[in-house]
């Protein structure tokens, strides 16, 4: 479980910057995470409750929002979604995007997709 290794350095992350401030409380923290990253967002926002617990982050809400895969072809100048292929049997399913341009077949760069970072935090000070 990879998730709780990023998430671990996520908290340090966050840690590290609400150092710089005089914070009371922490509401939530937003992170985007991209698709191809293959992060499971439900073993994040458990490693986080788990990493939080006695740390001001203890009972914040960790947001995730999802950055899907966005491909640029130098070729023949798309910029667009991946083509997935879906694999999956009942209600567990997966979407796999296609690294290949989806109008020449070309090769093509990945623009969007790759994230994992923080993007906010929601926070409380002693000066509000």
């Amino acid at each position: 479980m990879h998730e709780a290794s990023v998430v671990a350095n996520i908290v340090d992350a966050v840690l590290e910057e609400l150092g710089k401030y005089d914070v009371v409380k922490v509401n939530a923290v937003t992170i985007v995470v991209g698709d191809l990253t293959q992060l499971g967002f439900e073993q994040m926002e458990f490693a986080y409750g788990v990493l939080s617990e006695g740390t001001v982050l203890e009972g914040s809400k960790l947001v995730i929002e999802p950055e899907h895969v966005v491909l640029g072809c130098d070729a023949c100048g798309y910029e667009g979604p991946a083509r997935t292929v879906d694999f999956g049997e009942d209600s567990y399913e997966h979407n796999i995007p296609v690294l290949s341009c989806p109008k020449c077949g070309g090769p093509v760069r990945v623009v969007e997709g790759e994230a994992c970072r923080v993007k906010n935090m929601d926070i409380e000070t002693r000066d509000d």
